[in-house]
């Protein structure tokens, strides 16, 4: 099963930071590190990216930095995660300005919520993240409700080629659910951050 965890420097326990976690990943093989600290400035960021980067040397896992198309360059990070909004930078936007940086072919990762989105983002991105794929519960009520295995299905056939990914209440329990309908692999930020 492939693994792409979502930061949250807010969910570790004091003693630990985003670079030793980062460490952590790599050592169980996480595959995709998708670095996510919206509320961070731009140089807390791209401090971020650089110990984490020096946290994979040696490993399979590649960080991708959030949105940030500036910050992922300055650091030679391996890709960047992008949304499927409107106005949002696109796959194509990413790699020409890695290429003009002279950095090698960046991993890009879009995250969509519908098919018509999926439409768009499988013919440039080297793989989607599906959400929400099961509710999402705090303190016991419903904030997100999950769109379910079938939607998942339909989401990967949509895709195919690309690689699904299933994000959105993603467990233990139930990742292989999301594998049984052709997901690539699983995708979390709560899941992750209990390794």
């Amino acid at each position: 099963m492939r693994r792409y965890a979502i930061t949250d420097r807010l969910l570790l326990p004091a003693s630990s930071s985003l670079p030793q976690q980062t460490a952590l990943w790599a050592a169980e093989g996480i595959d995709y590190i998708q670095l996510r600290e919206k509320d961070l400035p731009a140089g807390a960021i791209a401090t971020l990216a650089r110990q984490m980067l020096e946290a994979l040397q040696g490993s399979r896992s590649r960080l991708l930095i959030n949105s940030r198309l500036d910050i992922a360059v300055a650091t030679a990070a391996h890709g960047v995660h992008l949304t499927a909004a409107a106005g949002e930078l696109t796959p194509a936007q990413v790699r020409k300005v890695y290429a003009a940086a002279g950095l090698p072919r960046p991993v890009i990762s879009v995250s969509c919520h519908t098919l018509a989105e999926i439409e768009v983002a499988r013919n440039e991105a080297d793989l989607i993240l599906f959400a929400p794929v099961f509710q999402k519960s705090i303190a016991g009520k419903v904030v997100t409700p999950g769109q379910g295995l079938e939607a998942l299905r339909s989401a990967c056939l949509a895709a195919a080629p690309t690689s699904v990914y299933a994000l959105g209440g993603v467990t233990g329990e139930n990742a292989d659910s999301c594998l049984g309908v052709g997901a690539a692999g699983i995708a979390a930020i709560h899941l992750f951050h209990t390794l």
